[in-house]
């Protein structure tokens, strides 16, 4: 997980799973985001190839904090899965018609459509682009 500035966004990056494990990092970052006075917050999840409830959660999370400091939150989400990585397909997202795999969680929990998602990270950093529909 990476933290990074572009375009006047705060940009968290995670690969990997966003699970039991490593979910409160990604929690710890928004906040400390927040903490710093940012309100405009961009979570890249293109390399994430799993995530469960705890995940999920901590999106749901990061989105009602943002709202209640009058804040944006923008999620970056591919349609298709996470590209495999040096060591080969295993860190490949598992296709699933084309869709990656948060965005199958999200759709499946019917939360999805309470995102802005993107299809990468120029355009979730782009005050004029439009999100992709839910």
């Amino acid at each position: 997980m990476t933290q990074a500035e572009r375009d006047g966004w705060a940009v968290v990056t995670v690969a990997g799973e966003m699970d039991l494990t490593s979910s409160p990092a990604v929690r710890q970052k928004v906040h400390e985001a927040v903490a710093d006075g940012r309100r405009s917050l961009v979570l890249d999840l293109a390399g994430v190839r799993f995530c469960d409830s705890s995940g999920v959660g901590v999106l749901i999370g990061a989105r009602r904090l943002m709202r209640s400091c009058a804040g944006r939150l923008r999620i970056v989400l591919p349609q298709e899965g996470a590209q495999p990585g040096p060591a080969g397909g295993a860190e490949a997202a598992a296709g699933h018609g084309g869709e990656a795999h948060v965005n199958r969680v999200l759709a499946a929990l019917g939360v999805r459509r309470l995102f802005e998602v993107y299809p990468d990270l120029d355009a979730a950093t782009d005050d004029t682009a439009r999100p992709l529909s839910a």
